[in-house]
């Protein structure tokens, strides 16, 4: 499945991507959203999931409203987190449901969500860092994980099926994952102080990067996400990346580096139904 691509759809006028794996499953209701099809203006037009942004409370809501809508999931399942960049992991339930848009963000440092229970609708949010989407279709266990740098380099993915498997048994070969859109190689550019945190935890870091000299790199998160996730045991062939680059896309995404820091939100948002 490492071959298959994202697919966008398009519905209300909200432009969304989504696993073909996924979506063939039939145990989910699943996107990853884009940044059309919403209420905000600009620095955050339009769609804008950012609870912590600088936009209107009012529209960052209706926008959870649309996005709702759109996937017939209730406003009031969607369970949300306090990303921090760590690898922190939680597993949640019924009680709680409107976390973090209901109701007020108590999920504090969290950055993996994992639940087993259907209509408990996991939310993470992102500007450039990496969408990580899990499903056991065996058990029928769902989670996601926020893989900015520094999540990458503690293999928050591999964490998270971990997890799986000591709370739920399972096989991570029974696991399909999605990779979805966020900063690629071609514009993820770091220095040395972020490689030499990828190599105390990779090996063969050659294959994650591309030296442009005087200590800077192109760090290719996506390969080093699936690495993690194979390590964990899920196969290569169970595993969908997107391809697609966040700020090459601006106009679709939203893209902390190409938008110089102020600007919205997307969400990958998954449910069991």
């Amino acid at each position: 499945m490492n071959d298959w691509k994202f697919f966008e759809n398009e519905k209300n006028n909200v432009v969304f991507f989504e696993i073909p794996s996924f979506e063939e499953s039939g145990l989910v209701k699943h996107c990853f959203t884009t940044r059309i099809g919403g209420t905000s203006e600009t620095p955050y037009k339009s769609l804008n999931l950012g609870m912590k942004t600088q936009d209107s409370k009012e529209d960052v809501y209706r926008n959870y409203e649309i996005i709702c809508e759109t996937l017939d999931i209730d406003i009031e399942n969607l369970v949300l987190s306090d990303q921090v960049h760590k690898d922190n992991i939680m597993i949640v339930d019924e009680g709680h449901r409107g976390n973090g848009v209901i109701n007020p963000n108590r999920l504090i440092e969290i950055d993996g969500l994992i639940t087993n229970k259907t209509n408990v609708a996991l939310v993470t949010l992102y500007a450039d860092c990496v969408p990580i989407f899990i499903l056991d279709r065996k058990r029928k266990i769902i989670a996601l994980a926020h893989g900015g740098w520094r999540g990458t380099v503690k293999k928050i993915g591999k964490k998270v099926i971990k997890s799986m498997t000591s709370n739920f048994n399972t096989n991570p070969e029974d696991c399909i994952v999605g990779i979805a859109p966020s900063i690629g190689q071609c514009c993820y550019e770091v220095d040395d102080y972020v490689i030499s945190k990828f190599k105390s935890n990779y090996d063969n870091i050659n294959d994650l990067i591309k030296d442009k000299g005087s200590g800077k790199y192109l760090l290719d998160l996506w390969a080093a996400n699936k690495i993690s996730l194979m390590e964990a045991g899920v196969p290569a062939r169970n595993i969908t990346v997107s391809n697609i680059c966040t700020k090459c896309n601006n106009d679709i995404f939203f893209s902390y580096r190409a938008d110089d820091g102020k600007t919205g939100r997307m969400a990958a948002i998954l449910q069991l139904i």
